[in-house]
């Protein structure tokens, strides 16, 4: 999807800043949010946010939100497969979104789990009253704070791959992504870019950014978590754009 409707902004956008799109964006879409909206209401919202903020286009196959709920939030599929479901919210609710807003060639990813209790979003991870939609929120945070405390510029993709899925394992957890990968680099071409997967022998400090996004859930368990942020090297501390 283009911007068709209105002229593409001149000023110049960094990573930073696409990548702000998708932060204003999920706090934008927690403030509209309510029961009986549908998942393509909460899409058309997020996209047309996306757009209002200075994106001209979505890079991961024209979708700027991929949107998920309840069952459907263990649900793993290509940007080429994915479409979006004719579900509404719930009064009690748990939402997966997942964002790709791009300005020329600069492209942002950041993805979120959102809870509804009692018809009104949860503000704070620690007021959710579902003790596995809140356990399993607060373990994508641990994933992230753990990938931050053992990076390091020489490690492989390869390496993070294998400690990160143990980690996911030991906590009880199961990797939900359809190829078993944890994230990717921030390129200009989806082409080129790799994945933090078996056989990736690339170093994490060879690309300027990559991406870290486990999707989540407990065996058995009908949902699912996704947390996705970019990160990269300065001067060999790890930092999240």
């Amino acid at each position: 999807m283009k911007r068709t409707d209105r002229e593409v902004c001149t000023v110049s956008f960094g990573y930073s800043d696409v990548q702000r799109i998708a932060k204003e964006t999920i706090k934008y879409i927690k403030t509209q949010i309510r029961p009986g909206m549908p998942l393509s209401e909460v899409r058309r919202l997020c996209e047309e946010k996306m757009f209002a903020l200075g994106a001209d286009s979505f890079w991961y196959w024209d979708i700027g939100a991929f949107v998920f709920a309840g069952d459907e939030t263990t649900i793993s599929v290509s940007g080429r497969e994915y479409t979006t479901s004719d579900r509404v919210i719930g009064t009690d609710d748990i939402i997966t979104i997942d964002l790709s807003p791009q300005v020329g060639d600069t492209w942002g990813d950041y993805a979120r789990t959102v809870i509804i209790e009692n018809a009104i979003v949860v503000g704070s991870d620690d007021d959710i009253r579902n003790d596995e939609w809140r356990s399993g929120v607060c373990m994508e945070k641990k994933l992230h704070k753990r990938m931050t405390e053992i990076v390091t510029p020489q490690m492989t993709f390869e390496e993070l791959y294998y400690r990160m899925n143990e980690y996911i394992s030991a906590e009880g957890y199961i990797n939900l992504d359809f190829m078993g990968n944890l994230g990717h680099s921030i390129v200009r071409r989806k082409e080129d870019r790799i994945y933090i997967e078996k056989g990736n022998l690339a170093k994490l400090g060879d690309v300027s950014f990559f991406t870290f996004e486990p999707h989540i859930s407990v065996n058995g368990s009908k949902y699912g978590y996704k947390r996705e942020n970019i990160y990269y090297f300065d001067n060999g501390v790890i930092t999240e754009l």
